[in-house]
């Protein structure tokens, strides 16, 4: 049996998803506990039965991307969007240390690759091909440096480099939120805004800020229809114009995600309403419209998984990628949350990192917002982790795969 959704289908599955996610999440205290993200649950669920399903030939599952890839733009966008003057003065320090941070994992994860694979006696080449080409680089790396590894005598290097991504997603999901709540209960950090943790409340819920405005006024904010419409009208417009500045990039021989122009743009439009008062800012609308887009991106991207393809790797790559995941976790909780300041923003990063260094942005802004949910916003973990992760993290990780492929040649 083929199953081949369209857009609305593929729209209300991803939904359908999230909120078997959420529900589970309402009743197993430890996905509570560990902050996984609902669209997580839910589509790790599917996924594995898509798997099941597949690999005993009962049916092939293929769905549309148009609304995937609309929602993770628009989510973007809306994180450019968060980009202002007076944050980027106060996070600058802290983007220029992380990028710092970034470039020695990515030269820990081809360095961790390579010495297994020559330890397996296997081709060295697939160090790279389960390194930082599909770890940090994700599923776009790996299928831009997977045929040249070919081409260079790795047989089905694009299928390991994919199927390591694959791994690697998941895993950067579900030890981004150990850590982060981890650090924040062993160190007892709090949000210095708007919540804090009430230590007097059972499970140590969030209270609400002396300072912030209470509940029903905050939801009526929220519902504002024209403020929501005109907040989207910006995100849309940066999302049309930042394709222009991302062709930009490319005419120019700069390789960015296709998001990129969008943030940039996204960023511009809040500064100049910020310095001159021109418009409104529709800080608090963005987010949400950012985030209703995040679960439903995250969703489709899990639901869309082949697991199967982790059945068909050799024993070192998969002992390789267990290694993979145990360093990115300790590298987060000691080298990360430390050098990044040791405080509450330090421990959301520190989970943020798990998210883009096994896998992608997407699940590093899913894991920092499951975090943050539960304890409290962080506004500069928000700026430093999507601008590294989507912008300098590509630089760095293309210069240091070449040099490798350079010494490896």
């Amino acid at each position: 049996m083929e199953i081949n959704l369209n857009m609305y289908q593929t729209l209300a599955a991803a939904v359908a998803v999230f909120f078997l996610g959420g529900f589970l999440k309402t009743k197993i205290k430890l996905l509570r506990k560990y902050c996984i993200p609902a669209p997580v649950i839910g589509g790790t669920i599917f996924s594995i039965l898509n798997c099941i399903l597949y690999t005993r030939g009962i049916w092939t599952y293929t769905q549309d991307t148009v609304m995937q890839n609309w929602c993770m733009m628009l989510f973007f966008t809306s994180i450019g969007y968060m980009a202002s003057v007076h944050l980027i003065r106060k996070g600058g320090l802290l983007v220029i240390k992380m990028a710092l941070l970034v470039g020695i994992l990515i030269i820990m994860q081809n360095l961790i690759g390579i010495s297994l694979s020559r330890f397996f006696g296997e081709n060295p080449l697939m160090g790279l091909a389960d390194g930082s080409i599909p770890l940090v680089g994700g599923h776009g790396t790996s299928g831009s440096f997977g045929p040249v590894l070919e081409s260079m005598g790795l047989s089905d290097a694009t299928t390991i480099a994919f199927a390591a991504a694959t791994f690697g997603l998941v895993a950067g999901s579900f030890i981004g939120g150990p850590i982060g709540e981890l650090l924040i209960r062993r160190f007892r950090l709090t949000s210095s805004e708007g919540k804090v943790i009430d230590a007097s409340l059972p499970g140590g819920k969030m209270g609400p800020h002396p300072e912030t405005e209470n509940d029903e006024d905050a939801a009526a904010n929220y519902l504002n229809m024209d403020n929501f419409m005109y907040a989207f009208g910006q995100l849309l417009l940066a999302m049309g114009i930042g394709t222009y500045v991302s062709q930009f990039f490319i005419d120019i021989g700069l390789v960015f995600p296709g998001y990129i122009g969008a943030m940039i743009v996204a960023a511009v439009i809040r500064n100049i309403a910020e310095g001159t008062g021109l418009y409104g800012i529709y800080q608090k609308e963005s987010e949400v419209l950012g985030g209703m887009c995040l679960n439903i991106f995250i969703s489709c991207a899990l639901m869309s998984l082949k697991l199967w393809q982790l059945a068909d790797l050799a024993v070192p790559l998969i002992i390789t990628l267990l290694i993979q995941t145990v360093v990115m976790a300790l590298f987060a909780y000691f080298v990360i949350f430390r050098v990044m300041g040791g405080n509450y923003e330090a421990a959301v990063m520190a989970s943020g990192t798990c998210g883009f260094g096994m896998g992608a942005t997407s699940n590093a802004m899913a894991n920092m917002q499951a975090v943050s949910r539960r304890y409290g916003p962080s506004p500069s973990a928000y700026f430093v982790i999507p601008m590294v992760g989507g912008l300098f993290n590509d630089f760095f990780n293309a210069a240091i795969i070449a040099f490798c492929i350079g010494l490896l040649a």
